[in-house]
């Protein structure tokens, strides 16, 4: 049962680290917010500067996936600068719905760069990450009973969680887990803590 728990709480982060070498890559990474209110996270880096750098998403699905708004943000001394945000643009890549979000930047510099993912209208508060965005403070909802605004009322679409973010001319890219994940995956090691304890301790009895 705790490695079945572990097991899960591992497979809860939903993707896995993708590291290459010093060459642009065009990348994929996908993940599933539950609540209106969640924000995913995407760390990339770029080991030298580079032009025609893409970022969109392509999950819409024809309605089945939320709305999703994307930000590009700079890292800048400990935090985050925002760069771009955008709503809707369906004309960066392939495979995008028309709801689904695109920036395209001219060029960037070498350093690292975050990519957040929101259900809209939850847009970032101001221009650093530590300012949150507009829907921090709110009961959460999860999307399967959630109105998102752009639905259509006579449809129930926009319910479900997946998200897809693709990247072009990136060296590097990392999925930063939820905070309900991270807490999923510590309950998960803690069992198996505890687990653990009661086998020595088990085992002493045994040979006392």
């Amino acid at each position: 049962m705790t490695r079945l728990l572990l097991a899960r709480s591992i497979a809860a982060l939903g993707v896995a680290c993708t590291t290459l070498g010093a060459h642009a890559a065009n990348l994929s990474i996908s993940g599933n917010l539950v609540f209106n209110t969640d924000v995913a996270q995407v760390t990339f880096r770029l080991d030298a500067a580079a032009a025609n750098v893409d970022v969109w998403t392509s999950s819409w699905l024809a309605g089945a996936n939320f709305d999703p708004v994307a930000a590009v943000w700079a890292k800048t001394g400990g935090t985050y600068a925002l760069l771009a945000e955008v709503d809707d643009d369906d004309t960066i890549g392939a495979g995008q719905g028309a709801f689904d979000a695109g920036l395209h930047f001219d060029s960037l510099a070498a350093g690292d760069y975050l990519v957040t993912i929101a259900a809209a209208p939850n847009y970032a508060n101001g221009p650093l990450l530590p300012s949150g965005f507009a829907f921090d403070g709110s009961t959460p909802v999860a999307l399967a009973a959630w109105m998102q605004p752009s639905a259509n009322p006579n449809v129930p679409d926009q319910k479900g969680g997946f998200w897809n973010v693709n990247l072009r001319n990136v060296s590097s890219v990392t999925a930063v887990p939820e905070p309900s994940t991270w807490a999923l995956l510590g309950a998960g090691l803690a069992l198996c803590s505890v687990a653990a304890r009661r086998r020595r301790t088990g085992a002493a009895s045994a040979t006392a």
